[in-house]
């Protein structure tokens, strides 16, 4: 990457990306209501509490392998022959205790019999009807799982804040735990601004446009799984517009509007927003997705993203996303992203971030590359929808030469 003195796109009224972050940060506080969930009823739920286990995992010692289960003192440095005195198999453990120059027969998983210390796996023994023979260079002690060694009783096993999915549930379940309390589900009203624009289905007349923000919106928060109130489309009236903030903000825990928040649209947003909250308008050093509202509207969180598709997309998960689940209680780490080379050249000016849309795959040599995802304006959703990355270039950087290293944000570690 090159930085050329050019100020094309410095602006020294607008916020960096992170600063904008912090703001919305250090302003948000996690819902307080809970609800305690049968498990199997908690999936995508946030844990509320921590979970401390209450057994050992595993609960007694036990083989790590089909074989046989002896005293290790038995062991020495020539072959041994023990006498078979039973089988101790998963779930029906041998009634008996192992005494010298005896052995196990014994499966996986199945509870050592009293007495012996040591599995030695089926491949390294010689069946002659009841007596066993093994080989030297076994380890007393060898292919045994001790009490506790994978989660000790009172370990904590799921922290406060951790989302619960298939594996979280799968461990509490192993441990018998039958339910747990969890944060509510957060509440979200959305809607659109724009009296050119008209719900799917309708016929459009001249300079109209179909509402595809609220149907990208409603798939963003239904990935996210909280609870989702569309209001739709509101017309350029003031007196619907203040009607549907405050229904949205008596009902929800956030609202989140496309378009009316970019200097030049009509007022009606903001002048509404400053009658009923308390709200920032923002100018973003980003590209796309430069406006953007935040702040309160009564007891809500408000996000006013950009009325451009992708930049809807792109402020969404920029800083709708973490802020939501933060104010869900959720404790996600930032987004995964890394560097790779990008495989040709990016247009790119001083001044913004740019989240380019790319598509991350593999080379002929099988190492992944990245390229754009075809034209990069803020109003085409096809190469949004061709896209599975953010190509992401730092505020300072010119073009992209090809062959430069870039980070990337796939899309399947935003959600």
């Amino acid at each position: 990457m090159s930085a050329k003195p050019s100020c094309d796109e410095f602006d020294p009224n607008n916020l960096r990306v992170d600063q904008a972050l912090e703001q919305i940060q250090h302003s948000i506080t996690p819902v307080q209501e809970t609800l305690t969930l049968p498990l199997m009823q908690a999936h995508n739920h946030i844990l509320a509490e921590a979970i401390r286990s209450p057994l050992n995992v595993p609960p007694y010692k036990n083989s790590a392998m089909d074989g046989y289960a002896l005293r290790g003192a038995d062991l020495g440095d020539n072959e041994i022959t023990l006498d078979l005195i039973g089988t101790a198999f998963a779930g029906n453990p041998f009634d008996g205790e192992v005494q010298g120059g005896q052995c196990v027969r014994i499966m996986t998983g199945a509870k050592l019999p009293d007495g012996a210390d040591t599995v030695i796996m089926q491949e390294h023994a010689s069946v002659d009807s009841e007596r066993i023979t093994f080989g030297s260079g076994h380890t007393p002690g060898q292919n045994v799982r001790h009490a506790g060694e994978d989660i000790a009783v009172e370990d904590v096993v799921l922290q406060k804040g951790q989302r619960l999915q298939a594996a979280e549930i799968g461990l509490l379940a192993s441990l018998g735990v039958p339910e747990v309390t969890v944060a509510r589900k957060l509440k979200v009203a959305f809607f659109s601004t724009g009296d050119e624009l008209r719900p799917v289905g309708e016929v459009l007349e001249e300079g109209q446009i179909y509402d595809s923000n609220r149907y990208t919106l409603y798939g963003m928060l239904k990935e996210l799984d909280v609870e989702i109130l569309d209001l739709g489309v509101i017309r350029d009236v003031p007196e619907a517009i203040e009607a549907a903030f405050e229904q949205a903000a008596d009902q929800a825990d956030a609202v989140i509007t496309s378009g009316g928040v970019s200097v030049g649209e009509a007022d009606y947003v903001k002048t509404t927003l400053d009658k009923l909250g308390e709200v920032s308008f923002w100018k973003i050093a980003m590209k796309p997705g430069k406006p953007l509202a935040f702040g309160r509207v009564k007891n809500a969180w408000f996000f006013g993203l950009p009325g451009n598709p992708v930049s809807v997309m792109a402020t969404f998960y920029q800083f709708a996303l973490p802020a939501l689940r933060q104010l869900m209680g959720e404790t996600a780490g930032p987004p995964l992203t890394f560097q790779v080379p990008c495989s040709e050249r990016l247009k790119k000016r001083p001044g913004r971030t740019d989240f380019q849309r790319g598509i991350l795959q593999r080379d002929e040599q099988g190492n992944l590359t990245v390229s754009a995802a075809g034209m990069q304006a803020s109003h085409i959703l096809s190469g949004m929808s061709r896209a599975n990355c953010f190509i992401i270039l730092p505020l300072e950087a010119d073009n992209i030469e090809p062959g430069s290293l870039v980070e990337v944000q796939p899309f399947r570690g935003l959600m």
